[in-house]
């Protein structure tokens, strides 16, 4: 029996991420950057790629997933499993039940 032709799938499927990283990081959300409450204890980047990490006091990645942004409205998803969200008012992050600023 000859070989069976290899499906372009799986190709295709990276050359789409590629293309939609590259998107993000060439066309960055004005949400990108680095978001902290203001005694610095907690600390969240948002990645252009659409991952963040979040720094709490010392501890650096405390959590780290990705997130995805709606108009003013943030989902997170951490890579365990929880799940969160926030709303970006006045330039000001609201974040369960916190307040992180522009840094």
């Amino acid at each position: 029996m000859g070989s069976a032709a290899q499906s372009p799938l799986p190709s295709l499927v990276f050359t789409e991420t590629y293309i939609a990283q590259e998107a993000a990081m060439t066309d960055p959300h004005p949400y990108i950057g680095l978001w902290v409450t203001a005694d610095g204890y907690i600390r969240h980047e948002l990645l252009p790629n659409g991952r963040y990490r979040e720094a709490r006091g010392t501890r650096e990645n405390a959590y780290e997933g990705r997130y995805a942004v709606k108009g003013t409205h943030i989902d997170y998803w951490d890579d365990t499993g929880f799940t969160a969200d926030g709303d970006f008012i006045g330039g000001v992050l609201h974040h369960a039940g916190m307040i992180l600023y522009r840094r």
